[in-house]
């Protein structure tokens, strides 16, 4: 394996240019292709990012020998599919969060890759910034005491010009719990773990998915989390770690480029954290660590990880009556 990888783009929308501007920054990986339903969108991302291979279907990619790994960015509703057709033709893939629609989806998604042979992970690419890796060392020596409790919300509105968005429809797994509250679920497990005793939801409805989502979900030790997530409705994303020895404050939970922490003294300490591009930089770097490594499971994003939370949202919308097609 070269010392690049060289990583085709499936999907021309939002996340795709945020992951295009990334991969400039870093070392050990490359873009070399795109690809789109549309020759004009695959031409037109093409010509903004300088890649020099556009594909006008997903199948032609997969099957061409220029890249060694893809990144799936399109609707959740198209992961297993694109996610499963690169596999089958030897690509390493680096899929947008949520992995999965559902668990089920998710189980076919980690088979195909095992039977393939190819690394997959989830782009849970707030895992992997230097805040949380600095929030998880201040939790693991015990500066905050015990942690009993955290709280996380994900929360912002759509303006009026997006309404036709596929968040907003129940066939592309839309909705606030899978595109945003996998970051809180996320969140709790990193500093509570898995020890979940019980779970309440309630959400809130909008053309068929939920425009807002809580959660509390009270674990073994006797910790409680506090996660919510909307589409329609604005919060702080603002997020709480809080242990018998004081807590710590990010101004966003998910992926903190600050840490204040506020010990129950009266001592207050900031920690900046800042990640080096648009954070997605070192999702990039890792996964293309563990390609040229020969890894076929990231030891950081773990496929336990994933598909921990994938059965949590399952579990979730079983509570709220959150449903799509794919349940079926």
């Amino acid at each position: 394996m070269s010392a690049k990888i060289r990583f085709g783009i499936v999907g021309t929308g939002t996340i795709a240019h945020r992951f295009a501007d990334a991969i400039k920054n870093v070392s050990n990986a490359e873009l070399i292709a795109v690809a789109s339903r549309t020759k004009e969108n695959a031409e037109k991302f093409g010509d903004e990012f300088n890649i020099p291979v556009r594909f006008d279907s997903y199948e032609k990619m997969a099957e061409s020998d220029v890249i060694d790994a893809a990144y799936i960015a399109v609707p959740h509703s198209g992961h297993i599919s694109c996610t499963c057709l690169m596999m089958k033709n030897g690509k390493h893939v680096l899929c947008e969060k949520p992995m999965a629609v559902n668990s089920y989806e998710a189980e076919e998604m980690f088979r195909c890759a095992k039977e393939n042979d190819v690394l997959l992970m989830e782009a849970m690419w707030a895992r992997l910034v230097p805040g949380t890796i600095e929030m998880l060392e201040i939790v693991k020596n015990g500066c905050l005491g015990e942690i009993l409790g955290v709280e996380g919300k994900f929360c912002y509105t759509m303006d009026e010009d997006e309404m036709d968005h596929h968040v907003f429809n129940p066939e592309n797994g839309g909705g606030s719990l899978l595109d945003v509250g996998v970051y809180g679920l996320n969140f709790a497990s990193w500093y509570l773990g898995k020890d979940v005793e019980a779970i309440n939801a309630q959400s809130d409805f909008y053309k068929g998915v939920d425009s807002h989502t809580c959660v509390l979900m009270k674990y073994k030790s006797g910790a409680i989390a506090d996660i919510s997530s909307a589409i329609l409705l604005k919060k702080p994303n603002e997020g709480f770690v809080y242990g018998t020895k004081g807590y710590a404050y990010l101004r966003r939970f998910y992926a903190p480029q600050e840490i204040e922490i506020h010990l129950n003294d009266g001592k207050i300490r900031t920690i900046p954290v800042p990640y080096s591009g648009n954070g997605f930089e070192e999702q990039i770097t890792h996964f293309s660590d563990c390609v040229i490594k020969g890894l076929k499971e990231s030891p950081v994003v773990t496929h336990e990880q994933t598909l921990y939370i994938t059965c949590q949202m399952d579990e979730i919308r079983k509570i709220t009556g959150i449903k799509y097609p794919q349940d079926n």
